[in-house]
């Protein structure tokens, strides 16, 4: 099985690195999917050959979340180490402040940890029946990767604080209408037409955005507060046994009033 999961990187005559995670049916992140992508990031960054970076995932999907298989495990030993460090570490660091842009291509579905690797990259093509969602707490945890802080950033915070307390999907072509995807395409123009966005950003043509940075969705500090103290109120009515919901939302709030960077540490 293990052979089975692993992350792929081609570089093609046009300077893109098409990284791809493999580990069938979803893509899910396994240990060895993270531990390749940072190999991959790391190799792209320090290669003269490659200007851009597409990300993607195999056989129609791109990535289905963190490996539940490794929560479990979590659970059982206590042992948080199994738990890599993806959020500063490869989506802050290595993705989104990287010396290249990355553009995400996205098909199939791009859920939990999927969602927020694609948040830390500088444009997001997708097509159009793609589903997108951060469903952790459902799992019992908070979305880990950043999610808290960059889907408030892009979608707004009504709409991010909505899907992740009912862990509720949308398809790209909302996410299109909303802010989250930058395009969308057919699936076989999705990774023709994602080298051409990256180069795009590599030649400074596109606008190189990191979603951590951004503010122009947040609105001000008094609509934010006012947004959060009433999916408080409603977390507590809905899902009062729950303390995830509270928990995303004063990692939520700490981004909001200390900056994206804060609220990723947290």
């Amino acid at each position: 099985m293990a052979g089975s999961i692993r992350v792929t990187m081609e570089v093609g005559a046009d300077g893109v690195a098409l990284i791809t995670i493999c580990n069938p049916p979803v893509n899910a992140l396994h240990p060895i999917i993270i531990q390749g992508l940072k190999e991959k990031y790391a190799e792209a960054a320090d290669r003269d050959d490659v200007k851009a970076i597409v990300l993607t995932g195999a056989a129609g999907k791109f990535c289905g979340g963190f490996d539940i298989n490794v929560f479990t495990k979590v659970h059982e030993t206590g042992d948080v180490s199994l738990m890599p460090d993806v959020s500063v570490d490869l989506v802050s660091n290595m993705m989104e402040d990287g010396k290249k842009p990355s553009v995400a291509a996205i098909q199939g579905l791009a859920l939990g940890g999927g969602l927020e690797l694609i948040m830390g990259c500088h444009a997001r093509i997708s097509t159009p029946e793609a589903q997108l969602g951060l469903p952790e707490l459902t799992l019992g945890v908070i979305p880990g990767f950043g999610g808290t802080q960059r889907l408030p950033r892009l979608v707004g915070l009504p709409k991010a604080i909505e899907m992740m307390l009912q862990s509720k999907f949308i398809t790209a072509k909302e996410g299109k209408e909303r802010g989250l995807i930058d395009a969308l395409c057919s699936p076989d123009e999705l990774i023709k037409m994602s080298r051409f966005w990256a180069l795009e950003i590599a030649n400074y043509r596109k606008p190189w955005i990191k979603s951590l940075g951004r503010t122009d969705r947040l609105g001000s500090l008094s609509e934010a507060r006012a947004v959060l103290s009433m999916a408080r109120q409603q977390a507590k009515k809905v899902a009062p046994n729950m303390p995830q919901h509270q928990a995303c939302l004063d990692v939520v709030e700490e981004g909001v009033l200390y900056g994206g960077q804060s609220g990723v540490v947290k």
